[in-house]
């Protein structure tokens, strides 16, 4: 093992036990024990900076973004996704859509997160052998159009966390809106996200879910370029980050007003150079300062992807590199049932 994909392993290890303890310093720095649900489970997404909640691209994971972007053209289409993520964890998925009626869709889907196997120690520093980290949710969506423009949807997830010897449980719901200007190649996304709360707990306190409130614009540039600008994290202003010293101390971080701004802001950029193909790269200004102290490359905060359709099936990749050794790929294979039917 390399030292950086250690360095990561003790990251996690960190993170874990302060999921155990929350009465440590989460409520003080607010960081939520569940942001595992902010990880996209779409390569488009992955691709396009992480978060997008307005594009009207033809992909039924969407519906972790914004439940209001599918709907009875997602009939029957199926999508499974694998994703190694930071190079060390491996997250898998599926989910399946139909229409139901004229004007409304439903789906459901499975995410299963798994992190790793760690060595565990007791209080006085034996070695207890290795414990696995691992998260699954479970998720329904519904969305129906209000209007020709306008369309609602909410997204229930059930979640399950097992980490070592504790295990939780939790409920949380997305609500979101998405309103399409046909004319002007315009779209614009609304999303509650993540409101809920834990069912039951890892110890004696109740955690918080990564409650937030979104807003996206996707516009088209021409018939082959469109661009997207999502805010996200509007429930605060200031975001603090964990920062890593030259002398191994942690510290929270908080910038001025410009670096806290564009920590808000994600950037993306989708080119269709014929109808089957389209390419994306994004931008996302947080997971670049995120990585600040942690070997940090050019590139982070970048991601690129692609993918393609042939008749029933299609097929997405993305690719990241958060900091040097530490890739994130994901895939993804869409089939259209109608097609076989």
């Amino acid at each position: 093992m390399n030292n950086l994909t250690q360095r990561f392993k003790v990251t996690l290890l960190i993170m874990t036990v302060l999921i155990c303890n929350p009465s440590k310093i989460r409520g003080e720095e607010g960081v939520s024990a569940y942001d595992f649900l902010n990880i996209p489970s779409s390569s488009f997404v992955m691709g396009s900076g992480g978060v997008n909640i307005s594009s009207l691209h033809s992909d039924i994971n969407l519906a972790d973004q914004n439940p209001s972007l599918i709907g009875p053209e997602n009939n029957m289409q199926l999508n499974v996704g694998y994703m190694l993520y930071f190079g060390v964890s491996n997250f898998a998925g599926a989910r399946f859509a139909m229409a139901t009626g004229e004007h409304g869709a439903w789906g459901a889907g499975v995410r299963y997160l798994n992190y790793g196997s760690f060595q565990g120690y007791d209080p006085e520093g034996f070695e207890t052998g290795d414990f696995s980290v691992q998260d699954i949710i479970v998720e329904a969506t519904y969305s129906h159009d209000i209007t020709y423009s306008l369309r609602g949807g909410i997204n229930v997830k059930f979640v399950y966390s097992g980490y070592e010897k504790y295990t939780a449980l939790a409920l949380a719901a997305d609500l979101g809106l998405s309103y399409y200007d046909e004319f002007h190649d315009f779209s614009l996304g609304f999303v509650l996200k993540n409101m809920g709360g834990q069912i039951k707990r890892f110890e004696d306190k109740y955690d918080r879910l990564p409650f937030d409130i979104q807003i996206g614009i996707t516009k088209g540039l021409s018939e082959q370029f469109s661009f997207s600008i999502t805010a996200d994290n509007l429930v605060r202003w200031k975001i603090p980050y964990y920062y890593h010293t030259n002398n191994e101390e942690g510290v929270m971080k908080s910038g001025g007003f410009l670096k806290n701004f564009f920590r808000h802001i994600v950037l993306g950029i989708e080119y269709d150079p014929i109808r089957s193909l389209y390419l994306t790269m994004g931008y996302n200004y947080k997971t670049m300062t995120d990585m600040d102290s942690y070997r940090r490359s050019l590139l982070s905060g970048f991601s690129i992807g692609a993918g393609f359709n042939i008749k029933a099936w299609s097929i997405g990749a993305s690719y990241a590199l958060p900091q040097r050794g530490a890739s994130t790929l994901m895939v993804n294979l869409g089939i259209d049932i109608n097609e076989f039917l």
